[in-house]
């Protein structure tokens, strides 16, 4: 009886301590299997997040380039505009040439003197074209600076000369040697022109002298 039940004691207990292994293994089982899938887990996170990070980098170079490629075709279609509009110019600038000696030409004719009737036609005749001329320049963008009486401005004028005028604000263009054009609001040729500037003192006190003179001569009178 006694051996019976230390038997069966003995295989209780065996039975128990495989109980206890199985356990044992089943948890570190689970634990190593949990540690698997936290590293499995980890690294597919870490993964994902390169690949986002991959994604937004390929989006920015992607607006970097179109950015880039928008830029050309702005610059493409302001150099194809430019080349059009001023493509001319040395062309532009050659037939000035014409123009002015066509004025200086008519601008020497005396106005009084009479005239046969075949050079009065003739006169009328150049007029026409010297007009039909400027029309076509401002056909083409190409425009006359106006210079008399303005403020001397660098950007359109080119001072040739200076000359003393007391009644005139300094730095007034009062004279127009020749004239200057610009061609689609770019200068195109400047005008040459005089430029008024203040009297010296020397010459002030010389016209202040004549003044004094014109007076008395005009009081003994």
């Amino acid at each position: 009886m006694d051996t019976n039940e230390n038997k069966k004691l003995d295989e209780k207990d065996h039975e128990e301590n495989l109980n206890i292994k199985k356990d044992t293994e089943h948890k570190e089982h689970k634990e190593e299997s949990d540690q698997t899938e936290d590293t499995s887990s980890q690294e597919e996170k870490k993964a994902e997040e390169g690949l986002l990070e991959e994604i937004t980098s390929l989006k920015e170079e992607k607006i970097r380039l179109l950015a880039e490629m928008e830029n050309l075709r702005k610059r493409f279609e302001k150099e194809k505009i430019d080349s059009i509009k001023f493509g001319s110019m040395i062309l532009a600038k050659d037939i000035l040439s014409p123009g002015d000696n066509l004025e200086r030409a008519l601008s020497a004719i005396p106005k009084e003197e009479n005239m046969s009737q075949s050079l009065t036609n003739l006169i009328d005749g150049l007029k026409m074209v010297l007009k039909e001329y400027h029309s076509a320049l401002e056909k083409n963008g190409i425009k006359k600076i106006e210079s008399l009486n303005k403020k001397f401005d660098h950007n359109y004028h080119q001072a040739i000369m200076e000359i003393e005028e007391a009644n005139v604000e300094e730095g007034t263009v009062i004279q127009e040697i020749q004239t200057g054009y610009t061609i689609h609001e770019r200068l195109l040729r400047p005008a040459m022109v005089g430029v008024s500037k203040k009297p010296s003192k020397k010459e002030d006190k010389k016209n202040h002298e004549n003044d004094e003179d014109d007076t008395k001569n005009q009081e003994n009178e």
